[in-house]
């Protein structure tokens, strides 16, 4: 079973357009890397900015950075590490690695621009690495040096690491014994969250009770910092507007020009996340369905709710007797549900959604493992990356605990009614109760007073951040400007609006804001 997809906490948001993107090689689009240019530079091209720094801080803002060449795909790009301290509040206690990623401008400059995927645990530098184009447009590599970084916790900085790749095979896949539901069903997978907490605390040397997103957007600071900018220049996707909203509550005074894209609320709960992604997925999976049935080479059929009711019969069928894969897998509902969320980040996917859902029908699970697997980074019985234990660790973190049993019985009751396909696979077990540290986050409105405008973009149908969390975020912001485009899928600059793209584009190229909020059919 997919513990992250039955979580107390619900999904959390997860991954981002770190999976957006990774749907570019699912959907078969191509996107333009932009050509090989000029060798690296041997360190920033600014001194290090360390005004106001305090002196036990100065070692850490002060460093020279060596960047190496890191080419990939034909592409120009450098790297580096940056040290950051293990503990923002006792910065002598021990240091970590940033890993950091550089492609750099063509010409001279406006600045650096920071980027971060989403997650939380979505490696910021594989997504400049393998698909810049994709993260900016063309006009922003060109004017501005694109930094990509991996925030602690995550891929290649010091890392979160937990299970190794069969251990892994079977937290995320195996299905419990136990009926669904039963009490015998729930001590499984608490068994099986305590495991992987126990495997995550043996394994990562001491940083779980430091991976938090305060203190990554701490580490942006320093990022910024080393990097020779006075101000922070940032596009952050999905779960990248949490870190880049709190980056701008944290240094209201160092925040340039900031694009927040498929906006998380920061004043949510942990419950109302869950909850709202919930039905976000369910109207998604609805939008699919209709597309799917007008195509005329859908596997279902039927108006949308009759093909709905047909998909749910389908869950319930593989929930009581999973589909055997070739590689002796079995396909469980939860594993089923997972494929399913993966193709809905993206309209790209959906035709992917309807082989899966035809083969599964069929008795053929390949294709929608192909998705699940896509979704959790794994790739022929390997884990390409941390993301599923950096995501963990993260939320089990960031998110205060809940002990409200009426709010959680009125949440499930919410998701029974407004996502009756989704509902039963959603909820579990709190994999987060069984953490070996307390979280120290908390959930309330950022207002970034003295920041400047922000911009926050959000699309209206997108499953994972819905609208209505853009909406409320740039509501909150002392100066935010609400971006909205139409359409589906999840995050929406630099998908094909131009709408979209031009005022994301003219705010960081010509720092001109949008006169008011801007709707993008």
């Amino acid at each position: 079973m997919n513990t992250r997809q039955t979580s107390r906490l619900r999904r959390l948001v997860t991954i981002t357009a770190g999976l957006a993107t990774a749907a570019i090689m699912l959907s078969g689009c191509l996107y333009a890397m932009i050509p090989e240019g000029a060798t690296p530079r041997p360190s920033t091209t600014n001194a290090p900015d360390s005004d106001g720094v305090s002196a036990d801080l100065l070692p850490f803002y002060e460093q020279t950075l060596d960047w190496t060449a890191c080419d990939r795909g034909g592409a120009a790009f450098d790297c580096t590490y940056v040290t950051a301290p293990l503990d923002w509040e006792e910065p002598s206690e021990g240091t970590i690695e940033l890993s950091v990623v550089r492609h750099q401008a063509a010409g001279q400059p406006m600045g650096s621009l920071l980027t971060n995927p989403g997650g939380p645990g979505a490696s910021g530098r594989d997504f400049i690495l393998d698909s810049v184009g994709y993260a900016v447009s063309a006009d922003l590599a060109d004017n501005y040096d694109v930094i990509g970084f991996d925030p602690r916790g995550v891929g290649d900085s010091t890392a979160v690491s937990c299970f190794d790749a069969t251990e892994m095979d079977a937290y995320l896949y195996d299905i419990p014994a136990a009926p669904r539901g039963t009490d015998e069903w729930e001590a499984e997978l608490t068994e099986r969250n305590q495991a992987f907490a126990d495997a995550c605390e043996a394994n990562s040397d001491g940083i779980l009770p430091y991976v938090t997103t305060v203190n990554s957007a701490r580490d942006m600071d320093l990022i910024r910092a080393v990097l020779g900018d006075t101000q922070l220049n940032y596009l952050g996707y999905s779960y990248g507007t949490f870190l880049g909203a709190t980056y701008a509550e944290l240094y209201p005074e160092k925040a340039g020009r900031l694009v927040l894209d498929g906006a998380i609320d920061p004043a949510v709960s942990g419950i109302d996340v869950g909850t709202t992604q919930a039905l976000g997925f369910e109207s998604a999976l609805r939008a699919y369905m209709k597309n799917c049935l007008d195509s005329g080479s859908c596997p279902f059929n039927g108006t949308v709710d009759e093909a709905m009711a047909d998909l749910g019969a389908l869950l319930a069928a593989v929930d009581r007797t999973p589909l055997t894969n070739d590689d002796g897998r079995m396909l469980g509902a939860d594993s089923l549900m997972t494929g399913i969320i993966a193709a809905l980040y993206s309209q790209d996917s959906w035709g992917y959604l309807t082989q899966a859902l035809d083969g599964a029908l069929q008795g053929d699970p390949y294709t929608a493992f192909v998705l699940a697997d896509f979704y959790n980074a794994r790739e022929n019985g390997s884990y390409l990356d941390n993301s599923s234990e950096a995501f963990r660790a993260y939320n089990c973190m960031d998110y205060p605990v809940e002990d409200d049993q009426a709010a959680q019985d009125a949440a499930d009751a919410r998701v029974a009614a407004g996502a009756p396909t989704i509902a039963p696979y959603w909820s579990g077990p709190d994999s987060c109760a069984v953490w070996p540290y307390p979280p120290t986050g908390t959930r309330g409105e950022i207002h970034a007073s003295g920041a400047g405008p922000i911009l926050v973009v959000g699309t209206t149908n997108d499953p994972a951040t819905p609208y209505e969390w853009s909406a409320a975020l740039a509501g909150q912001l002392e100066e935010g400007v609400l971006i909205t485009r139409v359409g589906e899928g999840h995050t929406g600059y630099n998908k094909g609006n131009v709408c979209v793209d031009n005022a994301v584009d003219a705010y960081f190229l010509d720092d001109r804001v949008p006169d008011a909020d801007l709707k993008c059919e």
